[in-house]
């Protein structure tokens, strides 16, 4: 990740730029952090939990998963709609 000099002067642009106090700057940066940390087979899997409890089959899960990937943050190579199950059910 980044060095804690780069993130100090990050907080410190939040601050100067926003209405985020220091530790608000603080926390949505760790959040954000956070949230690019995640993996795409982490994101696969929990997306798929969650397009499920709306009632999705797994195919039109499948196709909207490869759709998000190819949209999203992931320098992952286009995954089909096997190489998706996969990494759901191992």
């Amino acid at each position: 990740m980044s060095d804690p000099t780069e993130l100090d002067e990050l907080i410190v642009y939040l601050v100067r730029t926003s209405r985020l106090s220091a530790p608000e700057a603080a926390r949505v940066v760790d959040e954000v952090l956070s949230f690019l940390a995640e993996t795409p087979e982490a994101f696969i899997r929990r997306r798929h939990r969650a397009l499920q409890a709306q009632g999705l089959s797994n195919e039109a899960i499948f196709t909207q998963l490869a759709a998000e990937l190819e949209r999203l943050r992931f320098r992952a190579p286009p995954l089909t709609a096997r190489q998706i199950r996969r990494i759901i059910y191992g």
